[in-house]
């Protein structure tokens, strides 16, 4: 395992539209869409167009974050003993969620129960809930799972969402320069051994959270590869006294999910994000009052979701929930270089 910093330089991407998909309890939360003020659309919009055609993506899995496009994890899966099907892999869900599509291809059934609450980034809904016989990816099956149903365009065009928060005793293991996603029993050999190692904590919800600095900020930081963009709270915004600095002004957005709330965001450039040995620069964090930090008790301290848009940056991610350890390798893809022992030893550099 390489020692050293690892860094995440100028990260400089367009805002648009990105799925958060991060999940609580029971309850899967919809998409969290940021975009200009005056532009954001009503939830039933066709946000599906935006995503690359699946006849493009339907061989990619580890798709990387590039300046023009940020990535997402995705899981080939066996649903009921058909497909494969493309999940989105989340790892702030505990809970899979199926699409209205897989469902219709798969001829299920809406169970004969009320429909459950599901928790969203602004706020609630009622939706309804399907049982899958079988969800087999990788070594992982399970049987007879409850799955809400989503509305397809937070869906961006996969079939579901993999809720990768309530695996207890696996691992994930993402290869964005090999294309490769694996649930299995332990973090692939390779990855361990050319990876930053940074344990983690566990939450009882399942939440993989870091320690962290946002400047000179400690912030919780949740890992969800479900989240394209990050987000602060309030607290965090309010501690960085970001509002305070002479001339600045922040971007205001219209953040909107799977629910019909629609909550205001501030995009602000953050300072240096510090997780153990990794250094994050340039990151757009977009700020708000939003439903799921209350609903995950992060509402009264400096927390921020870590997404796509940075995780998709990195060479390799892998994820230990047993032993609560999250491994980073810098991307050789992308200028990225090492520098000497005597110097910094892992530096991943975007240019």
């Amino acid at each position: 395992m390489r020692a050293g910093t690892l860094e995440v330089g100028r990260l400089q991407l367009a805002l648009w539209a990105g799925f958060l998909l991060a999940a609580l309890l029971a309850s899967p939360t919809g998409p969290a869409v940021a975009e200009p003020a005056g532009v954001a659309e009503p939830a039933g919009s066709t946000q599906a167009s935006r995503a690359a055609p699946a006849s493009e993506e339907s061989s990619l899995f580890a798709l990387p974050t590039t300046f023009d496009h940020i990535g997402r994890v995705v899981l080939p899966a066996m649903v009921n003993g058909k497909g494969p099907f493309r999940f989105i892999v989340d790892t702030g869900a505990t809970h899979s969620t199926v699409s209205p599509d897989l469902v219709r291809a798969l001829g299920l059934k809406p169970r004969q129960m009320p429909s459950i609450v599901l928790n969203g980034i602004t706020g609630t809904a009622q939706v309804i809930t399907v049982t899958l016989d079988t969800l087999q990816t990788g070594d992982l099956t399970v049987d007879g799972l409850v799955a809400p149903v989503v509305w397809a365009p937070v869906m961006a065009g996969a079939d579901g969402i993999f809720g990768a928060a309530g695996l207890t005793d696996k691992t994930l293991s993402v290869d964005f320069e090999r294309n490769r996603v694996r649930v299995g029993r332990g973090v692939d050999p390779a990855l361990r051994k050319d990876a930053t190692k940074i344990h983690a904590a566990r939450l009882t919800y399942g939440l993989i959270t870091l320690d962290s600095h946002v400047g000179r900020i400690r912030t919780l930081a949740v890992i969800d590869t479900g989240s394209e963009r990050t987000l602060g709270n309030l607290a965090l915004r309010n501690a960085l006294k970001l509002r305070n600095r002479t001339g600045a002004e922040a971007l205001v957005t219209s953040v909107y999910g799977a629910t019909e709330q629609i909550e205001r965001g501030e995009l602000w450039i953050a300072p240096t994000i510090a997780i153990d040995a990794m250094r994050i620069n340039d990151v757009q964090v977009v700020y708000g009052d939003f439903h799921i930090f209350k609903v995950w008790g992060m509402e009264d301290k400096p927390a921020i979701i870590v997404g796509m848009d940075v995780l998709g940056t990195v060479g390799s991610l892998g994820i230990d929930f047993k032993n609560q350890d999250v491994y980073f390798t810098s991307s050789r893809a992308d200028t990225t270089r090492f520098a000497p022992g005597s110097e910094l030893a892992s530096t991943l550099q975007r240019k």
